[in-house]
């Protein structure tokens, strides 16, 4: 069977599959009857469990959300360079606006404030947002703060009557622990179902976000984004998000949850600071395959093996080398590149964290003040004054850290601010940049001179084991 990973935002009034999920919540408890909060009803003098007196304690604190905004339309024979210099295409100009409507859910997490958690791309280019609660109330509300990178955003209403979910300690969740969602699938409010937590720690899904899902076989579809997944004690222990899809579209079993810890730390950076300040650590890293555990002297192919440490960075400072394999971060195991960015793009600008390494064969335990973006000593500040079209992104020369290992020296792309117009036009963290129109170039000095007097501007970047061409103007 193909599947896809998809976003849960859905389009009202769109019928999208001809099976429609009404609520369940009794099988999930019957397996359980020792829960707390599976309440004994009497039916034909029998005391069976039953999860209504959860669901109704909850369902008070999930809200629809009904989006309308607007997107830019661009004909993609536009975004070539060489069409729009054959044509006489001038090099800027506004795209076409085309209007749309979209449903998802939220949950309200501060009563007394009126906060409301939800996903990014439920509420992504929009004008008007109305939330609707289980009582029928309809109120307006506004973004508070968006953070692409982990898919949260935090929404205010106002309003003197709402109640608010209590939120657990995710990180005490374990699989096979019962879960139940509750969102607005297909346009369909307050839909109820149960399931398991099937896996914890998953990722990959986005290759640019930050990702440490839960995943369940409880039914989540498009309309369930931003909904509450909670435990048989009602508590939110995750904003569901996104599944894996059949061709056809629907739900298979896979979906995926952000823990509620991490939720709660993001909403706490748009509170306090109106944006999520991620602490950086300054090294490139790669991940460790069964080749090179060996050369190491690894017991395991894992971790993240550290190809380049950044000059005054967070890593340098807390005495990072090149060829480290870092394994863990505060005791947390580490397996792979990917969950090490996972875990420090959850922290703090100023936290401490430990770091647990593995050098000549030997443990060693580090501690790092994790910095702010830009504020390492590198050659080079924004690429904005490069050129404009890069702005947002942070560049320092590259050298390969061992001969051969790479095979060639270039710019390094060390940060990539989210919403910017490097992060536009498809720069990523991590990504090498080797060449300009074909040109070669080996460090930054290369590359702004190759950029300088040029009309369309052509990287050429090295991004993992792939080379591949990201148009920049």
């Amino acid at each position: 069977m193909n599947t896809a990973s998809t976003a849960c935002r859905s389009r009202p009034n769109r019928l999208l599959l001809p099976l429609i999920a009404l609520a369940v919540a009794g099988s999930a408890a019957l397996a359980a009857p020792q829960a707390t909060a599976a309440l004994p009803l009497e039916v034909s003098g029998e005391r069976l469990p039953s999860l209504a007196p959860v669901i109704e304690d909850v369902s008070p604190a999930v809200v629809n959300i009904a989006v309308r905004g607007s997107v830019e339309v661009r004909n993609p024979f536009m975004e070539d360079p060489f069409f729009r210099r054959f044509f006489g295409v001038p090099e800027e100009g506004p795209g076409q606006r085309r209007r749309f409507q979209s449903a998802g859910s939220g949950v309200i997490v501060d009563a007394e404030q009126g906060y409301l958690l939800t996903n990014h791309h439920v509420i992504q280019n929009a004008e008007e947002i109305t939330i609707t609660l289980v009582d029928g109330r309809e109120l307006k509300a506004e973004v508070v703060g968006s953070d692409r990178g982990s898919d949260i955003a935090v929404l205010k209403v106002d309003s003197n009557d709402l109640k608010a979910i209590r939120l657990a300690d995710s990180d005490e969740s374990r699989v096979g622990d019962f879960v139940v969602a509750i969102g607005n699938p297909f346009g369909l409010t307050h839909t109820v179902t149960s399931g398991i937590v099937s896996a914890l720690g998953r990722s990959g899904l986005n290759p640019e976000g930050y990702e440490d899902f839960i995943q369940t076989d409880a039914s989540i579809n498009p309309g369930n984004s931003g909904g509450a997944l909670i435990n048989l004690r009602g508590e939110l222990i995750g904003i569901n998000t996104a599944i894996f899809a059949a061709r056809g579209g629907g739900n298979i079993g896979i979906g995926f949850a952000i823990p509620a810890n991490m939720a709660q730390a993001i909403m706490d950076q748009i509170l306090e600071f109106g944006e999520v300040r991620r602490g950086l650590l300054g090294v490139n890293i790669f991940p460790v395959t069964q080749s090179t555990a060996e050369a190491y002297g690894l017991d395991e192919a894992r971790g993240a093996l550290v190809v380049q440490v950044s000059p005054g960075s967070a890593a340098e400072q807390a005495g990072v080398q090149i060829d480290d394999v870092i394994i863990a971060v505060n005791d947390r195991r580490v397996d792979d590149p990917n969950q090490l960015r996972n875990t420090i793009g959850m922290k703090r600008v100023g936290e401490e964290v430990r770091l647990g390494l593995i050098r000549d064969g030997q443990r060693v335990n580090l501690t790092a003040t994790l910095q702010e973006a830009g504020t390492q000593a590198l050659e080079s500040g924004d690429a904005g004054s490069i050129d404009p079209a890069l702005e947002g992104a942070q560049f320092s020369n590259y050298t390969s850290a061992r001969p051969n290992y790479i095979g060639q020296d270039g710019v390094l792309v060390t940060e990539v601010a989210d919403g910017t117009p490097a992060a536009q036009r498809g720069l990523r963290n991590g990504d090498i940049i080797l060449a300009v129109n074909r040109n070669r170039v080996r460090n930054l000095g290369e590359l702004q001179t190759a950029i300088e007097g040029s009309g369309a501007v052509i990287l050429r970047v090295r991004r993992g084991n792939q080379n591949l061409l990201v148009p920049i103007r």
